[in-house]
């Protein structure tokens, strides 16, 4: 995490340096003005109840859909500055050492930046923290903390009786073939399944996270969720790849796809992704492998998921 250092005569709250905060008349020492350059913390600021003080969101940013209201600042690797000047935000909130050179530009302007790197789901939980504390609202970010990791821990639940854990190979990209992040391996794991490539899945880089088609076929996964990022997946081309008609997953009809922005943004977002992975998991125990279906998620779900085949 980085934020843009204090001066040394030190500072009378949390947001004083940087540029002049826009008088409001309110003596709150809290950030006013926030702008979110990535979905992650645009969904948090908003389940913070704090949508009233984003004057900026990511063109990148869904959820929830009153966010698609606010001015768009940001695309994931690019800001538009002359926008960020004309909103004069009090602190600007990013995710990602993909962001790094964003925020070296944005404190070189004068602003305040708090920028989170999390890859594993314990650290999805400290970033929802995080970004309460430094917002003002602990107490709201500790109860938002508690209710993701019990909604987690109710559809791990569900999973508890399956007869075997189901192998599973997640697909970040595909050319070349990118295995899933540290928070993907562990919601495969945590929901019942086994990520065929937990150790790649450590890796700071997608570089480190790079697999062969020979790899994917050596390990003969039993399931196939690929979420490729920015665009959609192309069921056929993974089956119709050469040697992988003897992979389990693709003769029995076990190739999904969830989309990037229920499993690839490690925020709140990622509830609808692990939903969607248990009820992956479910029906590959409930109903005959060779008998693919097509299937909406139950309506607490609110988002719809089919099995492509």
């Amino acid at each position: 995490m980085s934020t843009s250092k204090p001066d040394s005569a030190g500072a009378p709250s949390p947001m004083s340096q940087g540029h002049k905060r826009i008088e409001t008349g309110c003596s709150d020492p809290w950030p006013r003005r926030i702008a979110c350059i990535t979905s992650e913390t645009t969904e948090m600021a908003f389940a913070l109840g704090l949508g009233d003080r984003i004057v900026g969101v990511s063109g990148y940013a869904v959820r929830p859909p009153e966010a698609r209201q606010k001015e768009k600042v940001a695309a994931f690797t690019s800001v538009r500055m002359d926008k960020i000047r004309e909103l004069n935000p009090d602190l600007i909130l990013g995710f990602s050492d993909l962001q790094k050179d964003i925020a070296k530009d944005l404190v070189a302007e004068g602003f305040n930046v708090f920028i989170t790197n999390q890859r594993t789901l314990e650290e999805v939980g400290d970033a929802i923290l995080a970004t309460g504390r430094i917002l003002g609202a602990e107490e709201k970010a500790k109860q938002i903390k508690q209710g993701f990791f019990d909604e987690l821990d109710t559809l791990a639940s569900k999973t508890k009786s399956f007869p075997a854990k189901p192998r599973v190979y997640f697909e970040e990209w595909d050319d070349p073939l990118i295995s899933g992040i540290a928070w993907v391996s562990d919601l495969i794991e945590r929901l019942g399944g086994e990520d065929v490539f937990a150790a790649k899945s450590k890796g700071k880089v997608a570089k480190h996270r790079t697999v062969s088609q020979e790899d994917v076929i050596s390990v003969n996964p039993d399931i196939i969720i690929a979420s490729w990022c920015g665009k959609k997946v192309q069921i056929e081309k993974i089956r119709s790849r050469a040697g992988w008609g003897k992979i389990n997953a693709v003769r029995n009809h076990q190739i999904y796809e969830i989309k990037s922005t229920d499993i690839l943004a490690p925020g709140l977002s990622l509830i609808h992704g692990a939903r969607q992975m248990a009820e992956i998991f479910e029906r590959y125990f409930a109903s005959p492998p060779s008998s693919p279906n097509v299937f909406t998620l139950a309506p607490n779900a609110r988002s719809t998921f089919r099995e492509r085949t």
